[in-house]
């Protein structure tokens, strides 16, 4: 330890000395940065330290202050833009902000400022991937939010943190309280600039525009002193409204990479420079008049760009606020009706809450008490609210609508659905798909061939006319727009998947939509997935002598602590007596369960599961099963026991789905691991041409590895375990909302609210938004190879340059904004289909 640095017997006078309570720094600016620990307001020297703090006391973890032994290091060894950031060493901390991912890994979900075009993104990137034991970031330019991993044994966040640092731009764990604030301080920044070059713009316009009334008739002095008056109104436009783009050049500079900061920056500073020098000299050209507009055109698309990017990624925003910061938890549940008002960090499970009316739902649990309705819109995309009493599940973030409820909390903090949707939105919007990655490759070299283009023409136009070489120089640095590039994927991800998200589709992979557009073959699972999942009990047989409750006992014992709809529909009709203790139990997935019961092993399942167990032939009774019903088997070593049927109805829009399917194009197919007899029937009632039935997970996996053999783009539609290997090969998996955990984790789209007829908006808006990537892209190319020759003519002035590149960028986001309406869904579009079941 550095024997300079303060002990902690020194750090209580941290504050009357001047010095900040989290970094030990002498404060600034009057040390108007300052939190509350431990129930006194201690002063900070920086907006970096007060975000490190925040963390620190919403996660309890201010024994951090009162347990270090020296502050951090001097102000001198420690840049502006990392002080602060050690705290994330400290394990406590790093745990509370990241989240586990195992296996030695963690990620975490950062916020980033200082980002202006892809330039900056592809340098973030770059050099935190060449880090050691970092595992992959990724960054999503129109929210400007990264989702990074590392090895926990190789790496550390506050190093990562530092590295983005080190960069010019500023990184933290992603808060919403913070990232709110950071967006109104950008904003605000963003309109006093705006606001600064709009007025300057206007004053010198009023000075120049008799200048070039006059045609040269106006005296020398007059001349002179409009332009000096021009002068000092361009100057704050050039110091300050224009400093981003300077700063990011420098930046850029400073990291040997180009992005588009340097040609901006190149243009404004060359031309305000050769203006300062002929009014200086007092004869020749002054550009303060382009210069200025050339400035006040810029930030103006650059703010449209920032609102447009804020209402694209604004269903995830909305998401995040769903979660409330406090909770009215009752001390003791039954028993007393006093409830205090606690933050919801501190929320344990098993904590017994009261939701008012009108009241956001604070965590995950189980309805206790009362009679109600939650509107769960924003979480699955429902417009109706869902009634709720005694025994149902409720989700936090939902709204309470009708009456006060009393609720038992189950899940809280990372583990509630509210946080899991957050993270597969986080890791969509950070994983690019490959039309993204092909363009943001391109804009990399674009500025390079931008400069040297540049550079000729100067030197060209320096022989011909030199007069006119500097404003055809500028025009050809301004007049180019690799931003548009890089805006024309991401922008229109960002809105189609917010969309999505509000017709109750959610979108977990960066790569699912253009691999929606371009799938040639949909492959269903059947229970669960077209039909509801909801299996009814149809018939008991016992074949040993044994009593249908007996049966029925036996069987729900084997399967108790299931999701599977089969262990759900037996739980339910087993009798409410004690059921027969099992031991040993193992599943098979798509086959059945085995269990040691009494000292016999006993399985229940498909017929031919059970008849490897004890060898005997199939039953009889299976011939009298109607092809509409599923039959699963119960026997032991000894031999059969019971046969149980179920049935399960067709979802009513599955036939519309599946007709609508085909008439785009597609081939659709059902793949059942039920009964061939009940596969068959059900793709009859729904017109499907293929199908297989009783295929095991296996079999799955090699039918869908099998179309993609034969040139097909797979997309899979499934809900249970038994689908996880074919979800996993396909090219676009599809998972139902009520389904299994293990297939939703497995799947790049879900159906939240499990409504099949989803599926066809998901398709015609993959469709709609890589239509609209396209015409982007094309026109990004188009303008940029028509505009550039055009200003390295001569045809156009700087000021013309300027409103093209701005028009570009606006052009791009303004298209992709339009996906923020997804195409509905016309029942009429195919025959109306009655109610039909799967007999």
């Amino acid at each position: 330890m550095d024997p300079g640095l303060p002990t902690a017997g020194e750090l209580a006078t941290a504050r009357d000395a001047g010095l900040c309570y989290h970094c030990g720094l002498p404060q600034r600016g009057g040390g108007h940065f300052s939190i509350e620990i431990d129930g006194v307001e201690r002063a900070l020297c920086c907006a970096g330290c007060q975000a490190v703090a925040q963390i620190i006391v919403d996660h309890g973890l201010t024994s951090y202050y009162r347990h270090r032994s020296a502050l951090p290091a001097r102000e001198d060894a420690v840049p502006p833009a990392v002080r602060g950031l050690g705290a994330y060493d400290v394990p406590a901390v790093e745990r509370a902000v990241t989240r586990d991912a195992g296996n030695h890994v963690r990620e975490a979900a950062l916020m980033l400022s200082g980002i202006t075009c892809a330039a900056c993104v592809w340098l973030i990137e770059q050099r935190v991937t060449r880090m050691p034991g970092v595992l992959g970031i990724d960054i999503n330019y129109a929210t400007h939010r990264a989702q990074v991993r590392w090895d926990t044994h190789r790496a550390r966040l506050a190093t990562i943190l530092e590295a983005i640092a080190a960069l010019g731009y500023r990184a933290s764990p992603y808060d919403r309280a913070r990232a709110e604030h950071a967006r109104a301080s950008e904003r605000d920044g963003a309109l006093a600039r705006l606001f600064v070059a709009g007025f300057g713009m206007m004053q010198v316009m009023m000075y120049l525009v008799p200048m070039y009334l006059t045609n040269g008739e106006m005296t020398a002095d007059i001349e002179q002193l409009m332009r000096v008056a021009s002068l000092m109104l361009t100057l704050p436009v050039v110091l300050y409204a224009a400093a981003p783009f300077f700063a990011g050049a420098w930046r850029d500079v400073r990291a040997r990479h180009l992005g588009m900061d340097v040609p901006v920056a190149l243009g404004i500073g060359a031309a305000f420079a050769a203006s300062v020098a002929a009014t200086l000299g007092r004869s020749g050209p002054v550009y303060y008049d382009s210069v200025t507009m050339f400035v006040f055109l810029l930030l103006a698309a650059r703010y449209l760009e920032m609102t447009a990017r804020a209402r694209a990624a604004m269903t995830q925003e909305q998401l995040a606020q769903q979660a409330p910061s406090v909770a009215e938890r009752y001390a003791v549940w039954p028993g007393s009706d006093l409830a205090e008002v606690v933050a919801a960090a501190s929320l344990r499970v098993g904590d017994h809450l009261r939701v008012r009316p009108g009241a956001l739902i604070p965590a995950d649990g189980v309805v206790v008490d009362g009679v109600s309705e939650v509107d769960e819109r924003l979480l699955t995309g429902e417009s109706r609210p869902q009634p709720k009493r005694a025994g149902d599940a409720v989700t936090g973030g939902s709204l309470n609508v009708g009456n006060p409820l009393v609720m038992r909390v189950s899940r809280v903090g990372a583990d509630t659905v509210l946080a899991g949707v957050l993270r597969l939105l986080d890791r969509a919007a950070g994983e690019k798909p490959r039309i993204a990655r092909v363009a943001d490759e391109v804009a990399q070299y674009f500025v390079l061939a931008l400069l040297v283009t540049a550079a000729m023409v100067a030197a060209v136009w320096i022989q011909l006319d030199a007069a006119r070489a500097l404003w055809v120089t500028v025009a050809v640095l301004v007049v180019s727009c690799p931003c548009a590039l890089s805006l024309a994927t991401p922008t229109a991800l960002a809105a189609a998947s917010g969309a999505l998200h509000a017709h109750g589709v959610l979108i977990t992979r960066g790569n699912a939509l253009e691999g929606l557009a371009r799938a040639t073959h949909f492959v269903f699972d059947k229970t669960g997935t077209l039909t509801t999942g909801i299996m009814r009990l149809a018939a008991v047989m016992p074949l040993r002598g044994a009593a249908r409750d007996e049966c029925l006992a036996l069987a729900a014992a084997l399967e108790a602590g299931s999701g599977h709809p089969i262990a759900r529909a037996l739980a339910a009709a087993a009798p409410e007596s004690p059921r027969p203790r099992c031991s040993e139990v193992s599943s098979s997935a798509g086959s059945g369960v085995e269990a040691v019961v009494d000292g016999h092993r006993v399985r229940l399942g498909a017929p031919q599961f059970v008849a490897e167990l004890h060898g005997q032939p199939l039953p009889g009774e299976l011939e009298s099963v109607a092809d509409d019903l599923t039959a699963v088997a119960l026997g032991d070593e000894r031999g059969w026991i019971a046969l149980f049927t179920l049935d399960d109805p067709l979802r009513l829009p599955a036939r519309r789905v599946v007709l609508e399917l085909v008439r785009m194009g597609k081939e659709v197919h059902l793949l059942s691991g039920d009964r061939p007899q009940i596969a068959s029937h059900v793709a009859g009632a729904l017109a499907i041409a293929n199908v297989r039935g009783g295929a095991t997970p296996r079999d799955k996996l090699d039918y869908v590895q099998n179309l993609q053999r034969g040139g097909a783009v797979v997309a899979m539609v499934g809900d249970g375990v038994n689908d996880v290997a074919g979800l996993a090969a396909a090219q676009v998996s599809i998972a139902m909302g009520c389904g299994t955990d293990i297939a939703c984790s497995a799947s790049d789209v879900i159906l939240l609210a499990g409504r099949l007829d989803a599926l066809l908006t998901a398709v015609r808006t993959a469709h709609r938004t890589l239509r609209v990537i396209r015409q982007n892209l094309t026109w990004a190319f188009a303008y940029n190879m028509i505009a550039v020759p055009l200003a390295a003519c001569g045809y156009v002035t700087p000021l013309i340059a300027g409103a093209g590149m701005a028009a570009s960028s606006l052009l791009v986001v303004a298209n992709a904004l339009r996906l923020l309406r997804p195409a509905p869904v016309h029942a009429g579009a195919t025959p109306a289909v009655p109610a039909i079941d799967a007999r």
